[in-house]
């Protein structure tokens, strides 16, 4: 791997997340109620639906607004959201994915046009950027969990049949081959390990450095695509500051 730290991106924006706290709830469950709706409300046997609901455990989503949601999935709604991919380039020529969850295509497609041409960006064609990305299994474990070392939690990676491991002082963060994420996530959690985040995320094949003149308009781009109501993720191939 590039050395790409997710985690570390994950956790400078927590603050920013938890004070949105409200509207990633609206979301999720948007995401549930989709994921239910296509593939039945018992996680078993729905592995999109247990995704979600694993993303939902991790932002501390109430229990009741989870099933609130199921519920509603199983009941006779006729809400239909379609899943929509949008790319583009963020100041400095960073490479930004934008997945969505929308019930109208226009309006969500107009207002990520917006957040892209009010902060120095541009909204490219299909294919223009995802080229760029890979879809990966990505799995975290806070080290303040675990007695595990470095050498013992590679080799338990290894073999549960994790690709990727990165060692921070603070996390254990692994990647995996997509299709072969859920088989990772539960034989580490047979082992005992408490997983501090479990998704299917999109990894740049390679990073580019936000110039320092363009840092704080590429902060107001993504922060005013996560921000949209539709919008579900934003991956950016942005590199790490540290890096």
């Amino acid at each position: 791997m590039s050395g790409h730290s997710k985690w570390h991106n994950i956790q400078g924006r927590k603050n920013a997340q938890d004070a949105k706290r409200g509207k990633v709830f609206q979301k999720l469950s948007r995401e549930i109620y989709m994921a239910a709706k296509s593939g039945g409300p018992d996680p078993s046997g729905n592995p999109r639906l247990r995704l979600v609901m694993d993303k939902a455990r991790a932002a501390n989503m109430p229990k009741d607004n989870i099933q609130r949601a199921i519920k509603k999935a199983e009941g006779n709604s006729d809400e239909h959201y379609d899943e929509v991919t949008y790319e583009g380039y963020a100041p400095g020529g960073v490479a930004i994915l934008v997945e969505a969850l929308t019930d109208n295509k226009n309006r969500t497609a107009s207002s990520v046009r917006v957040a892209f041409t009010r902060n120095g960006g541009s909204l490219g064609a299909t294919g223009s950027v995802a080229y760029m990305f890979d879809r990966k299994g990505y799995i975290v474990i806070d080290r303040s969990t675990t007695d595990a070392d470095e050498d013992q939690m590679l080799m338990d990676v290894m073999e549960a049949g994790g690709d990727d491991l990165q060692t921070s002082d603070d996390a254990y963060e692994i990647y995996t081959d997509a299709k072969s994420f859920t088989a990772v996530r539960d034989a580490l959690e047979k082992a005992g390990y408490q997983l501090a985040v479990s998704e299917l995320t999109m990894v740049p094949q390679n990073t580019t450095p936000v110039p320092a003149d363009k840092k704080e308009q590429f902060e107001k781009l993504v922060d005013a695509l996560e921000d949209d109501d539709d919008v579900s993720n934003v991956y950016t191939a942005a590199a790490d500051e540290e890096e």
